[in-house]
This record gives structure tokens, sequence and C-alpha cells, in this order.
């Protein structure tokens, strides 16, 4: 009963493999003579829209087409019929399976065979040009990166000129670099340790920039003892040591170039200024004595200053008023090993003989920077000895600033006039006293010194100047100091 009950459905089975043989079979020839006669037309593809693009152009009309395809379908099933007949019933054609003809079904149903007028992507010659040499890249190996293409021989580094072999490498724009090459060219180095200024957390570069200089270093710097220059407040690099002056300052070469290091070199310095006062009608009748003098003896003196309530940080200078015994430096040291050497002093016996005792700068500065110095503290002597009393800080120390910043000006471009002193309203500026010319370096201090006291941020040296500077600007000199004299104030 099992062998009866399974035979009929076997039977069953293999009848409809043969007539599904032989519908794919036609199928087959049906679909492969349809490729055949659009691939075997005399018409070639028609060109439209862009160059790159080609379109497959019908043949015949659709009354045509259809006619032709139902011939081709009459003719696919006849073939059919008479391959049956030549085979036994419920056999394929020989080396044929059902599978097999499944392959040739599903091949024969492409993209042409459901469409046959579908564009076909085409690059015209002349398409890829070498990003290097411009010439064209015909046949054979090239190189693409990001829409530009290159010969193998002709990608190489832009900086180094050398091969570029390595799997990572930097491209900017079309020229491609070794990834050293580049960091070489575009990452920042400190100016101080000359190594490449590391990244913080976040990934991103950080360094600090002087205002004036534009010198780049690493933050850590700022922490680690790198010694700055007392004068222009450059960092001191590592290929160039700066002269320990011995107190904890530093001083960069540039700056000791024109330093004055003893009291008797800067009298001639002193004189000139004294004249440039009486050059503007504000000449001090009274021989007040001028001392350059080490940091200690200048702080020293300042505390025993009854009459100083304001001073700027790092003091480089003061008018004393008390009398005080001052050790003053009374011959130019020797330098040595980058430090300095013999540094010999003498104190000095300081009597009140008027309303300022004496006036002592910082040693070991550059001309310009210690002349702004002098100019600045003969001006608080000058209001003094005139009887300018009771001004406030940002009064007193703004008129003696604008007073150091003219000075400056006459010293860097000593032909120029300064509009804040007019003939109208004061004498014009005298001209620099310096035997021989500016150099460029100096003249490039002198701008730097300029520049600290127009951006200074306290409100004595910092507010006061701008304040006073303005309204000599507007009034003059001469006016100005009336008005002080008056009011206490500046006239706005």
């Amino acid at each position: 009963m099992a062998s009866s009950s399974f035979s009929p459905s076997c039977i069953h089975d293999t009848s409809c493999a043969s007539r599904r043989s032989g519908l794919i079979k036609w199928l087959c020839k049906l679909l492969r003579g349809r490729n055949h006669a659009e691939s075997g037309g005399k018409r070639p593809p028609r060109v439209v829209g862009e160059e790159n693009m080609f379109w497959r152009e019908p043949n015949k009309s659709r009354d045509d087409q259809s006619k032709a395809d139902n011939e081709e379908l009459d003719r696919a099933i006849a073939l059919s019929l008479a391959e049956e007949n030549k085979h036994p019933k419920g056999q394929n054609a020989p080396g044929k399976t059902d599978e097999e003809l499944a392959r040739e079904l599903q091949q024969s149903l492409g993209p042409s065979a459901y469409y046959p007028n579908a564009p076909i992507q085409f690059l015209p010659r002349g398409h890829r040009v070498c990003a290097a040499c411009q010439r064209e890249i015909g046949y054979g190996h090239y190189l693409s990166c990001m829409g530009n293409f290159w010969h193998t021989q002709c990608f190489r580094c832009s900086s180094c000129g050398h091969a570029i072999r390595e799997t990572e490498f930097t491209l900017l724009g079309t020229d491609a670099y070794h990834k050293l090459c580049y960091k070489e060219l575009h990452h920042p180095k400190c100016d101080v340790c000359h190594q490449f200024i590391p990244t913080n957390r976040t990934g991103l570069i950080e360094y600090r920039a002087h205002p004036f200089w534009g010198q780049k270093y690493c933050p850590s710097h700022e922490h680690d003892n790198t010694p700055r220059c007392c004068s222009c407040e450059r960092m001191e690099s590592r290929s160039i040591k700066y002269i320990a002056l011995g107190d904890g300052r530093s001083l960069c070469l540039e700056c000791l170039d024109s330093a004055i290091m003893d009291t008797g070199d800067c009298q001639p310095l002193y004189h000139s200024i004294r004249d440039y006062y009486e050059g503007m009608n504000m000449r001090i009748d009274q021989q007040i004595p001028m001392l350059l003098v080490e940091r200690q003896a200048l702080n020293d003196a300042m505390e025993g200053e009854k009459d100083g309530t304001h001073h700027m940080p790092e003091t480089r200078g003061l008018c004393l008023s008390e009398e005080q015994t001052v050790s003053s430096i009374q011959r130019r040291p020797r330098i040595g090993g980058n430090r300095i050497l013999d540094m010999r002093t003498h104190p000095q016996k300081l009597t009140r003989r008027c309303e300022v005792t004496a006036i002592l700068v910082l040693y070991g500065l550059p001309r310009l920077l210690t002349g702004s110095i002098l100019a600045h503290e003969l001006m608080h002597g000058w209001l003094r000895l005139k009887g300018y009393r009771n001004l406030s800080p940002e009064v007193e120390e703004g008129i003696c600033q604008v007073l150091s910043y003219l000075w400056l000006e006459s010293e860097i471009v000593p032909d120029t006039h300064n509009g804040a002193s007019s003939s109208s309203s004061a004498p014009s500026l005298s001209a620099s006293s310096k035997k021989g010319g500016t150099s460029a370096m100096e003249k490039k201090l002198g701008e730097f010194f300029k520049h600290q006291i127009q951006h200074d941020t306290s409100s004595a040296y910092g507010e006061g100047f701008r304040t006073a500077y303005a309204s000599v600007t507007k009034y003059g000199l001469r006016r100005t100091l009336d008005h002080i004299r008056y009011t206490g104030r500046c006239p706005i």
C-alpha cells in the first residue's frame, strides 16, 4: 500500500517537471532572440546630453516592435515543441538541468532586457589629468585621492621633493606632503625650546605670544623659571643665553648693547634730558643729583621715602624728597660667563637742599629705557619744585608718563614735532642728543617702551597716562599744566 500510494505522486511530479522544463527552454530562447535582435541592429548609439552619456535609440516603431515580438514568441514555442519531441517524456535537453535553465532565464532577465535604452557611463579621453605635471594620465597605473589624480612617479612631497611611499600622508589642495614635512611647515614651534608646541587636553595647539614682539612659546615656560629680559620682556631662547645681573634680573644681548651700567655713563643722558625740559620752557634750576643704583638699594630708598605712596610693582626709578644714604654704582662691572662681575658701589649721603633730594634709576637698562625713566622722575621733580601739591596718583603719574612718552618720540623720530607740543601751546620737542644715529634695534626697543606706556593696565600709570595724553593732545602741554595747577585735574 505504501508503494502504490507513493507511485502516482512520483509520476505526477515528473510530468510537471517536464512541462516546466519546456516552458523554461522556450522562454530562454525567446529572451535570447530579443537580446540578439537588439544588439545586432545596424544603428549605432546616439549621443545625447553630456559627452560621457550614451543612449541606445530604438530601431523600430511601437507597432513594428509588437509584431516582431509576436513572431519571435511563435518561433520560440515551435522550437520548444520540436525539442520535446526529440527527447523522451520527462527528460531535459542533454547536459541541461532545471537549475541551469533557470540560471539562463535569470541572466536573460538582465538590465538590457528590461531597460534596453539605459544610459551607459563613459569617461572621455583627457578626463584624468595629473595634479603635479598637469599632463593627461593615459593607460597604466595612477593614484587618486579626493578627486585628484597623479602619475605614480609624480606623487611626491611638495616640501622635500621625495616620493611619498607611506600609506598616510597630508593633502593640502593638490599639494601632497609627508606627514612630518607638513608638520615642519605648518605646526608652530616654540621660540624658546625650539620644539613643536604640544596640544592641550582637548587636542588643540595652545601657546603664549608676546603682544608686541610676537614671540611664541609653550605655556609651561611661564612656570619653569625660564629667564625673561627685564627690559624688553622677551624670554630667553635655549640657543642664546641672557646676562644675569646678579639681583634676579636678566638682560638680553640686544638690550645689553646700549645698557647704561654706572653713574658716570648716565650723566650725559641726564643732562640731555634736562636740556629737553628747558627746550619746552620747563627749566629746572636746581642741581638735582642723579644716581644709578642696584635693585636692593632702590627698594631700600623707596621704603625710607615718606611721600612714596604710589609706585609701579617693579620700581625702576625714584624721585627722593628725604635725606638718605644710598649706595650708587661707581664703576662699570665686567661681564664674564653670562653674568656681571666686579660690581663696585659707593655709599653717598644725600642732603636735602630743596623739595627734591635726588633721582635714583635702576642700573643695567638700555639707554632709551633709562632716559624714559629719567624723564618721568624729572617731571616729578619739576612738579614739586613748581609748587604742584596734593595731586592724585592718576594725575601726577599720568602727566609724568606723558613726558616720558614724548621724550621717547623725540628720540625715535628726532625730526618730527609732536602735535601735543605745538608752538601755540608749548615749544616743539628737541632733537635727539645722542651722538650718531639710532640703530634699528634701538628704535624697535623705543617703540616697545612706548607700547608699554600706552597699554599699561594700572589705574595711575595706565588710565592716568591716557587721560593726560588726551588733554595734552587737545589743549597743549602748557594749558594742561596750568589747569592741573588750579584744579588738580586734567582738562577734559
